[in-house]
């Protein structure tokens, strides 16, 4: 079971306000809409989805890597070095 499973819905119901915020940057390209105003939307859209990563990433740790980290091993090392990645990942983003 993921680590988020317990709050599928309510990951969802973010993912699809992201994505209106993505359609919404489309109809305002599609209709010549001011730059900078394009711009405070992309900045918004792209804070709700670090927002999103950030709390995926913060349940991950929690369920998956504390369990992990909880048997020991390989296993251990593997999903602590996954979340490592995960991190830099998010902070070269």
């Amino acid at each position: 079971m993921a680590g988020y499973t317990a709050d599928r819905q309510e990951h969802l119901r973010r993912l699809r306000r992201i994505e209106g915020q993505i359609r919404g940057l489309q109809r305002m390209v599609e209709e010549d809409k001011y730059c900078i105003d394009i711009l405070t939307q992309v900045s918004a859209a792209d804070h709700a989805l670090r927002s999103f990563a950030l709390s995926l990433l913060e349940q991950h740790m929690a369920h998956c890597v504390a369990d992990a980290a909880a048997k020991g091993g390989t296993e251990a090392d593997a999903k602590i070095k996954e979340a490592s990645d995960a991190i830099a990942r998010l902070v070269r983003s």
